[in-house]
């Protein structure tokens, strides 16, 4: 395929129905959309993690570990390790049998996901979803949306509002 060609496809409106994914787009278009979902599933866990921590604060005034294990319904060891973790990326500090804290860093990352998530479930909510259901599905869906499809989602909802 020529490089006009692809531009063209790119222009080319998808075919109606429901066929193959692949021929909604050109192959470059579909390697970006799956490198995109690869960073999604790669940050979604530390962003979980520091949003969870920033809610226990914010609840509790102090995030432990065998909180977040709780919460995250995961082993005290693994939790342990993803707080190593997430001290190396200077998202919380944390020592041994002391609660966990976020830094500046991680308290931006925190807000910026819990953002997203109210986004996502008052879109759900606009669309006829149950709240329940709205937040159980919109923990994931956070993740993966881009900039652009969050605030088109925070756009409909406004005038869903009005």
């Amino acid at each position: 395929m020529t490089e006009s060609d692809r531009a063209e496809d790119e222009l080319t409106p998808p075919p109606e129905g429901t066929g193959a994914i692949s021929a909604h787009m050109t192959v470059d278009r579909q390697a970006s959309h799956f490198k995109r979902a690869r960073q999604a599933r790669e940050t979604e866990i530390v962003e979980d993690y520091v949003e969870l921590v920033a809610d226990l604060i914010d609840e509790q005034g102090e995030a432990r570990s065998v909180d977040v294990a709780k919460r995250l319904g995961v082993t005290g060891a693994t939790v342990n390790k993803m707080i190593a973790r997430l001290k190396e990326m200077d998202l919380v500090n944390a020592e041994p049998y002391r609660s966990v804290f976020l830094t500046d860093e991680g308290r931006k990352m925190a807000e910026a996901s819990r953002a997203r998530h109210h986004i996502v479930v008052a879109l759900l909510r606009a669309v006829g979803v149950d709240e329940a259901t709205a937040w159980a599905d919109a923990e994931g869906m956070e993740h993966r949306c881009s900039p652009e499809t969050l605030a088109a989602f925070a756009d409909f909802v406004k005038k869903q509002k009005l």
